[in-house]
């Protein structure tokens, strides 16, 4: 299997990576959220970020906001982990000029999703991604989420990307197990695979993938670490995973991510408001009550 050639990086991406939420306060970012939510999560272990992800309300944010939000982690952290930025769109054009700026900004690698709404075939994926490869001056990891993107990569069109010059790795999000074991067999060992699922991220692990881009580790960064660390070093730990943790990943769907996690973090106090972007909005009624109680049983709040 020839090895998939990418632009050198000090970081593998591996770990548990954190798809940060991007704080609001009054319609405008909140910097000083930012701060004790990154800090909290690099004292806790995390080994990453993804900013203006699916999670940061990446639809919401304009390029200014990208730019002020990336600089400031950037400057928060650091740079002591690697740094994510997502560019995908559902347009080539367009998702070639945000990966431009990502390397502009000196992200560390660029997540690009599968184009959503205008349903390309896998033709039309494998040209899509090839193309922002091309002009990337930073590594490209795939993300492949098709809850969100209707439209799912096959496991033979990531394969195939998988030998494209400065493609690194992908986000895996369908939570089926199956595809990340044929990613393993068929991939080079150079290729990133790492989970988008929280609730099989450790079997996920188990299954050969190195990491998690989480949503629940702004909740457990500690816990989820030592849960990977262990997943990774090849112990089976998927059923103690999902026996403490099986509540919170339904808490967490309650409502459309980000939604159930702002307000997670705001009740931890460790965002000022739970506040999203229109169409968004926060939870209320007995879903917040539901998220409430929770915690409170976790010994979260």
């Amino acid at each position: 299997m020839a090895k998939n050639r990418t632009i050198k990086t000090k970081f593998d991406f591996s770990g548990v990576v954190t798809a940060l939420v991007t704080p609001f306060k009054k319609g405008r970012l909140d910097l000083p959220s930012v701060r004790r939510l990154v800090r909290h999560q690099l004292d806790s272990g995390v080994q990453g970020f993804v900013i203006n992800g699916t999670t940061g309300e990446s639809p919401t944010l304009s390029a200014d906001e990208v730019k002020t939000l990336f600089s400031y982690v950037k400057k928060v952290s650091d740079h002591s982990v690697p740094l994510i930025l997502g560019t995908g769109s559902n347009s080539t054009t367009e998702t070639v000029k945000k990966t431009k700026a990502a390397a502009q900004m000196k992200a560390d690698a660029a997540l690009v999703v599968v184009p959503y709404y205008n349903k390309p075939p896998q033709r039309g994926l494998v040209a899509h991604y090839t193309e922002v490869a091309k002009a990337s001056r930073v590594p490209i990891l795939l993300y492949n989420v098709p809850g969100r993107t209707i439209v799912s990569l096959s496991v033979e069109t990531i394969l195939r990307l998988a030998q494209v010059k400065n493609i690194h790795g992908i986000k895996e999000a369908s939570g089926n197990l199956d595809v990340a074991a044929r990613i393993v067999s068929g991939a080079p060992k150079s290729f990133l695979l790492t989970s988008g699922d929280d609730g099989t991220c450790i079997d996920f692990m188990n299954a050969g993938g190195r990491g998690v881009i989480s949503v629940i580790s702004h909740v457990i960064p500690k816990e989820l670490r030592a849960l990977s660390d262990r997943a990774l070093r090849g112990e089976r730990v998927g059923t103690e995973y999902v026996s403490k943790y099986k509540e919170l990943n339904e808490l967490l769907s309650l409502e459309a991510n980000p939604i159930p996690v702002k307000t997670m973090l705001h009740l931890m106090g460790l965002i000022d408001s739970p506040e999203l972007r229109l169409p968004l909005i926060a939870l209320d009624g007995e879903n917040r009550l539901r998220v409430q109680s929770g915690l409170k049983k976790l010994g979260l709040i």
